[in-house]
């Protein structure tokens, strides 16, 4: 399940009937404007509803256009590019016409409702953050990424790459975001929260683990303990919370992995004699499998924890990924995620339901099936 599963009618509150407005970070992306500006392009022509915004060198940007816009789609000049390079807090500084900062700013005043970049990582954070600011309770964001587990139920993994020193007490704000994440966004009843660490003991690890462990003893979150890393496709947790080295590792361990395995199928079933022959027998479940382990699928990361919808998607990321990160923004957009954090974070809240207020996956069932 991505951000693109949560159906605009089933966000709690929310209109479906409002044209959400994402803006796309153009020249972000190892593989430059060209598979950034395709990907937003087939979104754009399977979501009519959607407001999509490319930012940055708009002779570039055309370049990449073949016929006329939709209606649908603007451009919006940014003159300048981080690159991947570059010094985050410095490049902002010294490239204020950037399209990572242009197409922040869009959002900050109001002109656009999500921004989505594959750019640099470090310098799509802290625009976020300097631009949007934080949100109240909220020391540091973190990036949440969805994994597929067993139970076909996926779980929240975050920080995957927003902090590399967090402390006890950022791990602990992790965990909130993650649990309003699992339960306001997936629909997941009381979500259990786990810390990944080299133990499955409570209290087993780092200092910052044992500091955490002690915080969320004391919360009101259904807190298990912690997990180890050969459990995150059991499904034992519903979040995972770990800092952003562990994080980053783990996901792209995740992606090398998947496909490696179905580099591996690819080629046993190309073996004759009897490859050939296996692989049509078996087709439908290899079709399953591998939709599976589709990685790029997730589209996205959302940065939780800052005052405005900003989706992070991988630097590799080619045109169909793209595609899914841009249908990430305007879902994440609908959901109001960073209202629902801050709402969810207000003091008496910590932890808890919002006032009763169904989840948005909740909102679009019917009451006898919530009840």
């Amino acid at each position: 399940m991505d951000l693109s599963a949560v159906r605009p009618e089933a966000v709690a509150g929310g209109d479906a009937s409002r044209r959400i407005r994402v803006a796309v970070d153009a020249m972000g992306g190892d593989y430059g404007a060209e598979e950034v500006v395709a990907g937003a392009l087939e979104y754009a022509r399977e979501d009519p509803s959607s407001e999509l915004i490319l930012v940055g060198d708009e002779a570039r940007i055309a370049r990449c256009i073949s016929g006329p816009l939709p209606d649908h789609v603007s451009l919006v000049a940014a003159s300048q590019v981080i690159e991947m390079d570059d010094q985050p807090a410095l490049a902002l500084r010294e490239k204020r016409d950037s399209s990572i900062t242009v197409a922040t700013d869009l959002v900050r005043e109001g002109r656009a409702d999500a921004v989505v970049s594959a750019g640099h990582t470090g310098a799509a954070m802290a625009a976020g953050v300097l631009r949007l600011g934080r949100l109240p309770g909220v020391d540091r964001p973190a990036l949440a990424v969805q994994l597929l587990t067993e139970r076909e139920q996926p779980l929240v993994l975050l920080d995957i790459g927003a902090n590399p020193d967090s402390t006890g007490q950022n791990l602990y704000q992790y965990a909130h975001m993650g649990a309003v994440f699992a339960e306001q966004v997936m629909g997941v009843v009381r979500p259990r929260v786990a810390l990944l660490s080299i133990g499955e003991e409570k209290g087993k690890g780092d200092a910052r683990i044992v500091d955490a462990t002690a915080r969320l003893d004391h919360s009101t979150l259904d807190f298990i303990g912690n997990v180890e890393g050969k459990d995150l496709t059991r499904g034992l947790a519903d979040v995972v919370v770990c800092d952003a080295v562990i994080g980053n590792v783990v996901i792209k361990f995740f992606e090398g992995l998947s496909g490696f395995i179905v580099d591996q199928f690819r080629a046993e079933f190309r073996r004759p004699p009897f490859g050939p022959l296996a692989a049509f027998l078996l087709r439908p479940g290899i079709a399953r499998i591998r939709r599976r382990l589709d990685w790029e699928r997730l589209g996205g990361a959302p940065l939780l924890g800052v005052g405005g919808t900003v989706i992070i998607t991988h630097g590799r990321a080619r045109r169909r990924m793209i595609r899914y990160a841009v249908g990430v923004g305007a879902a994440a957009a609908r959901a109001r995620i960073p209202e629902r954090i801050a709402r969810a974070l207000a003091p008496g809240q910590t932890g808890a339901r919002l006032s009763g207020e169904p989840s948005a996956a909740e909102a679009g069932r019917p009451a006898e099936a919530r009840a």
